[in-house]
């Protein structure tokens, strides 16, 4: 079974995803938007990040350079998350995808079980 690790602060969101995720067989970990998301990804070990691009008090675009700095965690496949189309600047920054909200669940699950390709 999967982890996915949920960096979001809508917690309708949050709450809708971990009911979702976990009824098609996810393993799901939900974070405090104001947490220490890297750290968090190096502790957990996550098979997969969902990642909001506008945490209240944090910058997705920020966090997703660092994990991609971290030699630890780098490798770890990220999704970010945005009600705005920032697909193109998302995968600058290192995404291995972007979803635009609000999204079909399908289309979640299904990016979720495409097989992930290492950095």
């Amino acid at each position: 079974m999967a982890k996915v690790m949920l960096a979001e602060d809508d917690l309708t969101m949050v709450n809708l995803l971990i009911t979702l995720l976990k009824m098609d067989g996810f393993d799901v970990v939900a974070l405090d938007a104001d947490a220490d998301i890297p750290a968090a990804v190096e502790r957990d070990a996550p098979d997969v990040l969902l990642l909001d691009v506008h945490l209240s008090n944090q910058d997705g675009l920020q966090i997703m350079d660092s994990i991609r700095r971290s030699d630890d965690i780098r490798s770890t496949r990220v999704i970010m998350i945005s009600g705005m189309n920032v697909r193109d600047e998302c995968m600058k920054h290192g995404a291995d995808a972007f979803l635009l909200k609000p999204f079909m669940p399908d289309d979640l699950i299904k990016l979720l079980k495409q097989p992930h390709k290492s950095l």
